[in-house]
């Protein structure tokens, strides 16, 4: 095995915590592996992973040669490129980081895929913070407004968290006329995974009760049990808009509450700024600014 092909090796274990998982993607024995990764540690007079029967994790030096080594193959990469003469063919693997509204988005995902067949997706949905750089994503796709002096961005749009409930709940229970009389409805709400803290309702602002006072039927950390249950008429919950498009528009949901409501969330796509922009992100940036939020 070459120089480059340890280096390559070494990010594939350092993403895979595993010997045995990097031989089978490549199609030889978990010893082999082992063995170069070993005779890499001796060149370099260095531990780069922590080994056990069941993971390997890297060592603070093995995480500084990680930086190095992924600089490296990138160059190596844009270098190929520059060369080939298939620069405009997009091919290869691409990781992507979305948050868990990101579901919403799949349709423009499949349409991506179809369009260019040679590009890979890795998708992962999370709302926790991931560091793009040290996790090896391509690009991530987040709301809020961009701290990382590292990373590049696009906005791909907006969207509005509305209260909605069904008509159905509303003739039983009445509608709410000021943010104060949501204490006397039944609400559903939405806990983050990376928190674990309640999502805090756009009209809270007008009324700190709303945070410790309101009757909770029903807590969920993903989107669809909380549409299933304000569907059927359970209670007032706090979702996106553009979760529930459809419903909105036949009024199988109302929104209640418009006129305290100034929620606005900005969605960006956001990528190393240092990274070359290889033909396959260089077209899921423009494909995605285009169509994410088309509709």
């Amino acid at each position: 095995m070459d120089n480059l092909g340890v280096l390559e090796v070494f990010v594939r274990v350092s993403e895979a915590r595993s010997f045995t998982a990097v031989g089978n993607q490549l199609g030889i024995s978990s010893s082999a592996i082992s063995k170069a990764i070993g005779r890499l540690e001796e060149k370099l007079r260095v531990r780069l992973f922590h080994r056990s029967t069941r993971i390997v994790t890297l060592t603070p030096e093995g995480t500084l040669f990680l930086k190095r080594c992924r600089r490296i193959l990138d160059e190596i990469e844009e270098a190929k490129n520059e060369l080939s003469k298939s620069q405009s063919l997009p091919y290869g693997k691409l990781k992507v980081s979305i948050p868990s509204i990101g579901i919403q988005f799949m349709t423009q995902f499949v349409e991506f895929s179809r369009q260019y067949p040679n590009i890979e997706l890795e998708i992962d949905s999370t709302d926790s913070l991931v560091d793009l750089i040290e996790e090896g994503f391509d690009a991530v796709i987040r709301t809020g407004e961009p701290t990382d002096s590292r990373l590049m961005a696009r906005v791909l749009g907006s969207y509005k968290r509305v209260l909605v409930a069904s008509p159905d709940y509303f003739q039983k229970a009445g509608l709410p006329e000021k943010p104060e009389d949501l204490i006397k409805h039944t609400c559903m709400m939405y806990r983050y995974k990376s928190t674990g803290k309640l999502d805090i309702w756009p009209t809270s602002q007008y009324s700190q009760i709303l945070q410790t006072e309101r009757p909770i039927r029903m807590v969920t950390n993903t989107l669809e049990p909380l549409v299933s249950f304000t569907e059927n008429g359970l209670g007032i919950a706090c979702i996106p808009d553009l979760a529930i498009h459809g419903q909105l528009k036949t009024g199988k949901l109302v929104t209640v509450l418009d006129s305290f409501n100034h929620d606005i969330t900005t969605c960006r796509i956001l990528w190393p700024s240092g990274k070359y922009l290889s033909p396959k992100l260089r077209v899921f940036i423009d494909f995605m600014v285009e169509n994410l939020f088309k509709n």
